[in-house]
């Protein structure tokens, strides 16, 4: 892995509450658009992004919904609060246990700490009381890179009715207070029948709405759904994304190719939907409907087969996610857009401004 971008963020660059709340009038668009050619930067809004893609350009987005994935529950007497991250095929979820921090956010338990001081999260057999009587307890650790998710399997309630009553959206320390929902649903998001969903919003596409996604449309770009349930973030230590359900349908699977056969940039919104169209893609960059769960981790050793651009939101310097947006656009982009956001004071993370990497 690259050495992280060398910029650092300021703590007062953080979105604290989404665009719509910051001033009488606004709406989910009334965030910045940095726009990044190359190592060409320009600075825009985002209701502009009509007039800086072309007719017959591809928009990829992620219809997952986001789900209120985060549940109070205590061990003995410690109380805690899982994270449901990620729904198995033998229909345990994948979950990380925290611990409130005071602030009405978590932290990592400091509760059994260990290889190289990794937190642990808790150990096999650890049992957890829910609301409403239900019971979860830890059975094994989902990956062998670390113990911080850890298969689980619920009893005395069906998980996505235990969320739909008892949980809330997953919330992070620099944000200002707890948020509905709603707040957390793109304008693409869809319901799945088995309750299936995101643990975390796919962000990018957050400051679209109904009017802008008509005016786009309009103009004669295009829109392909694709679908990647994305899994609970490594908050503390910046960890590549464990494998992640995800779903590219026979007709997204043509748009896209007919596209890259034409004159049309395809452009993923967000990093969800690059992981998901890269692992529907074969090596002759043909992409085939393929649904299921992918470990892919683009790289800018593996770089990309079928995506040319990506709109994205701003990730911190050490963040893994930056590894995929280099294999985009190469490291000289990324560190001249980085430093031109950081001097502009563009707002950071899942309520801040966006990142338009084109060619």
């Amino acid at each position: 892995m690259k050495s992280p971008l060398a910029v650092r963020v300021p703590e007062e660059l953080s979105a604290r509450v989404p665009a719509e709340q910051r001033g009488p009038g606004l709406d989910r668009d009334d965030v910045r658009l940095l726009v990044s050619r190359g190592t060409e930067v320009s600075h825009h809004g985002f209701a502009e992004l009509p007039g800086l893609l072309r007719a017959g350009d591809l928009l990829v987005v992620n219809t997952s919904p986001t789900l209120a994935a985060a549940v109070d529950g205590r061990v003995g007497h410690a109380r805690v609060v899982a994270h449901f991250s990620t729904r198995g095929d033998d229909g345990r979820w994948a979950v990380e246990l925290r611990e409130p921090d005071g602030r009405g956010t978590t932290r990592a338990r400091a509760e059994g700490q260990g290889m190289a001081g990794r937190d642990r999260g808790g150990l096999a057999g650890t049992k957890v009381r829910l609301p409403g009587g239900a019971r979860l307890v830890l059975e094994e650790p989902l990956s062998a890179r670390g113990e911080r998710l850890w298969w689980a399997r619920v009893s005395g309630a069906e998980v996505p009715a235990l969320l739909r009553e008892h949980g809330r959206p997953i919330r992070y320390s620099y944000t200002e207070r707890d948020q509905p929902l709603s707040v957390y649903q793109t304008v693409f998001a869809l319901p799945y029948a088995d309750g299936t969903g995101s643990a975390e919003m796919p962000s990018a596409g957050r400051p679209f709405t109904a009017r802008l996604v008509a005016e786009l449309v309009s103009r004669g770009v295009q829109f392909a759904p694709v679908t990647l349930h994305t899994g609970v973030a490594s908050a503390e230590s910046h960890e590549p994304p464990y494998p992640e359900r995800f779903a590219v349908p026979e007709a997204s699977a043509r748009l896209i190719n007919a596209v890259r056969a034409g004159d049309g940039r395809v452009v993923a919104v967000g990093t969800t939907a690059v992981r998901a169209v890269e692992s529907a893609a074969g090596a002759d960059g043909v992409v085939r409907a393929r649904a299921g769960w992918t470990g892919l981790v683009v790289t800018p050793e593996r770089g990309v087969r079928v995506v040319d651009g990506l709109l994205t939101g701003l990730h911190e310097p050490e963040a893994s996610h930056l590894l995929m947006l280099e294999a985009v656009a190469g490291r000289a982009a990324m560190d001249r857009g980085y430093e031109a956001a950081v001097r502009r004071r563009y707002l950071w993370h899942e309520f801040g401004d966006v990142h338009l990497l084109l060619p």
